[in-house]
């Protein structure tokens, strides 16, 4: 196959300017230094392994990434247009596919027991690649002990949010059975923008004012999206006053 139709063989001819510079391709200084010190381009050429007739590996990684718009478009492009790219083709185009797929195993892991959480900012790290690009709300509580130390985790709701869905039954259920002191509340906007619902809000203060009663504080409420991610918490949402307002005040705007 010839690079007219992207090539699998790939004859590097033109060193890419980072070799130029340094003397080392991307392999060689991932020896040396690790594999974060490597840019998107030269991890993807590591993976695509070859390059194409009068470009090197990096040089293709580099194309592929301005073709698909950066990265994280990468991540979810169609293996027939990752294939079209010259350089890359069905097979390397697999080879891509599988490695993201592999992150997103990775991500999608649970949380290990014993893990602390101590901010909103942790908890998007550890949910951000699991839940920001699902087609469907889902409604996480993480389940923590007395020194707030990760016992468990539980999906108690798959659709969109609203107080039918997401019942106190249902969240403290787990909880009371793993004999959780506190939980965490996690879930999604697929619309991509994090800001935080009525219907959110009205969930949030009805779930606090349920974990009083059980006395199982509920710690935050972290809204993740592919824009970020909005901690109810930290929006002052969570004090009293702004809990007996989204109470009053529920309703179910679309996301």
């Amino acid at each position: 196959m010839d690079s007219r139709n992207g090539s699998e063989r790939g004859d590097v001819v033109a060193p890419s300017p980072e070799k130029r510079n340094t003397g080392e391709g991307p392999r060689e200084r991932l020896r040396r230094c690790g594999a974060e010190a490597l840019n998107a381009a030269e991890l993807v050429a590591l993976l695509l392994r070859t390059g194409a007739r009068g470009s090197d590996a990096v040089d293709v990684a580099r194309t592929l990434l301005a073709r698909v718009g950066g990265l994280d478009r990468l991540e979810c492009a169609p293996l027939n247009e990752l294939a079209t790219v010259a350089g890359v083709g069905r097979a390397k185009a697999a080879s891509l596919a599988a490695a993201f797929e592999l992150g997103r195993r990775c991500a999608a892991s649970r949380l290990p027991e014993g893990a602390a959480l101590r901010s909103p900012e942790e908890v998007f790290h550890r949910f951000a690649l699991r839940l920001r690009r699902l087609r469907q709300e889902r409604f996480v509580v993480v389940m923590l002990d007395g020194r707030h130390r990760v016992i468990g985790e539980e999906v108690v709701s798959q659709g969109t949010l609203t107080a039918s869905l997401v019942h106190p039954r249902e969240v403290f259920r787990p909880a009371l059975r793993a004999s959780a002191a506190a939980l965490i509340l996690v879930h999604n906007h697929p619309s991509g923008d994090p800001t935080p619902s009525a219907e959110d809000r009205a969930v949030t203060a009805r779930l606090a004012r349920a974990g009083e009663i059980l006395g199982v504080r509920v710690l935050d409420h972290v809204v993740v999206a592919e824009r970020g991610f909005v901690s109810l918490r930290e929006e002052g949402a969570m004090d009293a006053e702004s809990l007996r307002g989204s109470a009053k005040a529920g309703t179910a705007p679309g996301r």
